[in-house]
């Protein structure tokens, strides 16, 4: 058996990871901060055991913060996908730098991925934090929410990140994805002044984790 990583060490490793050197507004490119994804990660692993020796999909993967960890807690593959080409290639970068062999990343957009994959491919565990659906791309958390389902094996799990105040309209949702939906931790996403119309260093949003898992 596999000792558990430390929540500390893994978020210390995070720290270390590049992020988006110019962030694209159009994509709602926010970094998922090492806290959190440590946090997230954990909880994943020691509470539910969804990564240790499990496939995984990081869904719009960006600088694949959530990619890396899943396989510093044991996943046995991951799957990094974005639509971006030089998130990618920051992934690229970080991958390397930890020389880590069990990540492949694909670029491509969300909507196409089951296409993509085709129907033998499917994942034990997707780990997302998705657009939060504002500005220019309304509905966009819904969509990757289900894309990630149809990405899942029979008993697959989803994780993602979602703003507090959609919660009403996802457990309304979950019962025709066929998902048991659960908020496991009610968080404060310290989001960075990263945009030219932030008039603020920072602001905090108040953001859900989600555990969605297929109904048997």
């Amino acid at each position: 058996m596999v000792k558990l990583m430390k929540r500390k060490e893994l978020e210390q490793h995070l720290q270390e990871l590049d992020g988006f050197s110019k962030p694209k507004i159009l994509l709602e490119q926010y970094e998922t901060r090492a806290h959190i994804a440590a946090c997230m990660l954990h909880t994943i692993e020691s509470a539910y055991g969804d990564l240790c020796q499990k496939t995984v999909l990081d869904l719009g993967c960006g600088c694949s913060v959530l990619g890396v960890g899943s396989v510093l807690l044991g996943a046995s593959y991951v799957l990094g996908v974005d639509i971006d080409e030089e998130a990618l290639q920051i992934s690229n970068s970080n991958i390397n730098q930890l020389e880590l062999n069990e990540v492949d990343l694909l670029h491509a957009d969300v909507k196409i991925i089951p296409l993509l994959l085709g129907g033998n491919t499917k994942f034990d565990t997707v780990v997302m934090n998705p657009p939060f659906g504002t500005k220019h791309n309304k509905g966009l958390d819904s969509l990757f929410l289900e894309i990630g389902l149809q990405c899942l094996s029979d008993k697959g799990v989803l994780y993602s990140l979602h703003k507090s105040s959609t919660r009403d309209y996802f457990h309304r949702k979950a019962p025709s994805w066929k998902v048991e939906a659960r908020v496991l931790a009610e968080l404060r996403y310290d989001l960075p002044a990263t945009y030219k119309f932030h008039n603020k260093t920072s602001v905090d949003i108040e953001v859900d984790f989600w555990r969605f898992e297929k109904k048997n």
